[in-house]
């Protein structure tokens, strides 16, 4: 199938990008005539950055253990006319949980006070060179009703190596009119993940690197068991990526969940840490045409912090090592 992301054309002006919008499954998710991409390269960004209605946005967050600050980095250099999405701010503030969702309100209350609104098309990236964070945003966006977001392929380091501009200084526009709606049908949590393990009607598939998976590395946060949920894949969101931090392409993809044991044409929930890098394993999905992926929220940090829930060690059963 043609890589959706192997553009490098310039896009055309937005009204009409988003009548000639292909028509891909999105998260199983209803077609959205307003959809753009679920990966966009460097050159899209550059030749339609500055266009109305095409918004950046700086999704880069870093694990607890790492000395990075995305904030700062982001104050130092950035996709000119990006803001920063900051998000561990714009999860929910009522759990001890890192990066619930919020509700709906919450979001489109600080969507819109980032100047994002209903109508933008929103390009998200991080700088991680992984896929880190910038696929969570995406889906959020997308989770929260709004198709019409993308990932930049390689993130702020493509954007630096290709010699593009970048600005310092804090972005600070006028507030948007952002309306966000949650499609709870493609979010799981505790209750659902725990029941599927009788069932095993979806796959579970996470995202989390081998060792944490096995519980041979220790978690980064504190208090959590290691392992992983029974019956659990594990597709380290690290192997999505090539060496220069792009996504692989699209047979690449396929192999990659293949040799996990996983099954595109059935129901997928992929999970990580804190439901962060679960979402580039989301993305790549997407990009494979998946048509029923959901997102266990909660993730790692709720499932291994707790002491009522089973917990397996070791590879996947079933998958030869």
């Amino acid at each position: 199938m043609p890589a959706p992301f192997a553009k490098t054309r310039a896009p055309p002006d937005t009204a009409q990008r988003r009548r000639k919008a292909p028509r891909t499954v999105e998260l199983g998710m209803s077609i959205d005539p307003r959809q753009i991409p679920s990966l966009v390269s460097t050159s899209w960004l550059a030749q339609g950055l500055g266009s109305p209605g095409v918004r950046v946005v700086d999704a880069s967050w870093y694990l607890p253990n790492d000395s990075r600050k995305a904030d700062q980095e982001y104050a130092a250099a950035h996709i000119p006319g990006a803001v920063f999405f900051d998000l561990d701010a714009s999860s929910d503030q009522r759990t001890s949980l890192p990066h619930m969702l919020p509700t709906a309100g919450e979001f489109s209350r600080r969507m819109s006070a980032l100047g994002l609104s209903d109508a933008d098309d929103i390009v998200v990236y991080d700088g991680s060179g992984t896929n880190l964070s910038a696929p969570r945003v995406w889906w959020m966006f997308r989770v929260f009703g709004h198709r019409a977001t993308a990932v930049l392929d390689g993130g702020f380091g493509a954007w630096r190596a290709a010699g593009l501009p970048v600005e310092s200084g804090v972005v600070s526009p006028a507030g948007g009119r952002f309306t966000a709606r949650l499609d709870a049908a493609h979010v799981r949590d505790l209750k659902a993940v725990r029941a599927n393990i009788d069932t095993a009607r979806e796959q579970v598939i996470d995202a989390r690197s081998a060792g944490r998976f096995t519980a041979a590395a220790p978690e980064p946060r504190p208090g959590l068991r290691g392992g992983h949920i029974p019956g659990s894949l594990n597709v380290p969101f690290t192997d999505v990526v090539m060496p220069n931090g792009t996504v692989r392409p699209p047979e690449a993809l396929r192999h990659l969940f293949a040799d996990a044991g996983a099954d595109l044409s059935r129901p997928i929930v992929v999970s990580c840490g804190s439901g962060t890098t679960a979402c580039s394993l989301a993305l790549a999905l997407d990009l494979l045409g998946a048509t029923n992926v959901s997102v266990y929220d909660g993730s790692w940090t709720e499932w291994g912090g707790r002491p009522d829930t089973p917990v397996e060690t070791g590879p996947p059963k079933g998958i030869s090592t």
